[in-house]
């Protein structure tokens, strides 16, 4: 078989092929096994997936794709069109390549730049997850929700991690300072947690045997019925001043006393029905006694007025008590019996006040007095025809007099 030569390179007669690469022939290998079309095809093949390589390199370029990936895809192009086994335009693809590498450097640098401030940003990032940790560490341990704590700090974890698996890639020396303060917090904030529930716990515990103590009172407070309402009372106190506790066991507690003092009350109830009923016929002689004293009247004679209530709160004390929801009512029209007494007892010592005598008659002189000059200083007036000084005369006569009537009255 003598020598084939074709665009870019020949075949010889051995069944070698060649290829012009950069006006130089290198051997590029044989294929015995194939037929020389099928060979000549495999090495242009081989030339095309090249060429179909450096192609979508630059369709990467125009669209932008990430330029790390862009320059390690070029690098690799240029070392397989080094010396590769292909026929075909060899040093226009090495040229391609070539370009795509020189236009590379702006690109890189802006790249550089947008991951210098992505970085910035992802450390900001877990900055602000460090500092949010740090205040809920930071919280007084008896007054924080633990529920919603615990939510809240696997929120931050989740997005601490979140921003590890992102492609942004941070100064390891800063990242892991941050991260041990993070972790601080967590640790923190788990240690407060396991201690306030250890003592919720121990809370739990001390509260569950007293409620079960003051359910053991109560229940044996039934048997009194009605007489133990009272002690039933201050357990009730007592129970309401115990730790509340949200479990299976506290409820079951509550449902016991309850009980106990659901029987006692009712018993109480039972009681005072029974008792109304008994005490109505009293209520009957207290309200004959209530009408019986408000017909006395201690302006005519309070000696007589005091020694008849007194008959009637004897009377009264003896005939017992009452249904409950009279007790107030008829206890109220007696006092203000008692209070009218009182009031003309206190008015009558007024009055007889050696003091107050001395200063009502006092001022009773006094008035005289000012209204003799007056009825003088009227009638020289009237003599005189002075219009303006009987006017003022006569005014003055009539206050003065007013205020006698007042004081010879209250006298």
């Amino acid at each position: 078989m003598s020598t084939l030569q074709f665009e870019f390179g020949r075949v010889d007669e051995s069944g070698n092929f060649y290829v012009q690469d950069a006006g130089v022939e290198r051997l590029i290998g044989s294929q015995p096994a194939m037929s020389l079309e099928d060979a000549l095809s495999f090495y242009v093949k081989k030339f095309t997936d090249l060429e179909a390589a450096v192609r979508l390199l630059e369709q990467r370029v125009k669209a932008k794709a990430d330029v790390k990936s862009i320059q390690k895809s070029a690098q690799k192009l240029e070392t397989d069109l080094a010396a590769p086994a292909a026929i075909g335009d060899l040093a226009s693809l090495r040229s391609r390549v070539t370009a795509v590498l020189s236009g590379l450097g702006e690109l890189l640098a802006e790249a550089n730049a947008k991951q210098a401030e992505l970085a910035v940003q992802a450390l900001a990032a877990r900055e602000a997850i460090a500092v949010e940790a740090e205040a809920l560490a930071a919280k007084d341990p008896q007054k924080i929700n633990y529920k919603t704590g615990s939510t809240k700090m696997l929120e931050l974890f989740n997005a601490w991690q979140a921003l590890q698996k992102s492609p942004v890639k941070v100064p390891k020396a800063k990242a892991d300072a941050i991260w041990q303060r993070f972790s601080k917090a967590r640790n923190t904030f788990d240690s407060h947690k396991r201690q306030f529930f250890a003592t919720q716990d121990s809370l739990v515990k001390a509260s569950k045997n007293a409620k079960s103590d003051l359910v053991t009172k109560a229940e044996a407070l039934v048997e009194k019925g009605a007489e133990g309402s009272l002690a039933y009372r201050d357990l009730l106190t007592a129970w309401k001043a115990l730790p509340k506790t949200k479990t299976k066991a506290d409820d079951a507690l509550w449902a016991r006393f309850k009980a106990a003092g659901d029987a006692i009350y009712a018993a109480k109830s039972e009681k005072i029905a029974a008792d109304d009923i008994e005490f109505s016929a009293n209520l009957k002689v207290k309200m004959d006694l209530l009408e019986e004293a408000e017909k006395i009247d201690p302006s005519k004679d309070l000696a007589q007025a005091k020694s008849a209530l007194q008959a009637i709160q004897s009377r009264w004390e003896k005939a017992g008590k009452v249904p409950r929801d009279s007790i107030r009512k008829i206890e109220d029209r007696l006092k203000a019996v008692e209070t009218k007494i009182k009031n003309v007892e206190a008015e009558i010592w007024r009055k007889s006040d050696p003091a107050t005598v001395d200063r009502t008659n006092s001022v009773r002189s006094q008035l005289e007095a000012s209204i003799e000059k007056l009825e003088k200083d009227l009638e020289a007036a009237k003599v005189s025809g002075d219009a303006k000084k009987i006017t003022e005369a006569t005014d003055a006569l009539e206050t003065k007099r007013a205020w006698l009537s007042v004081v010879i009255a209250n006298s």
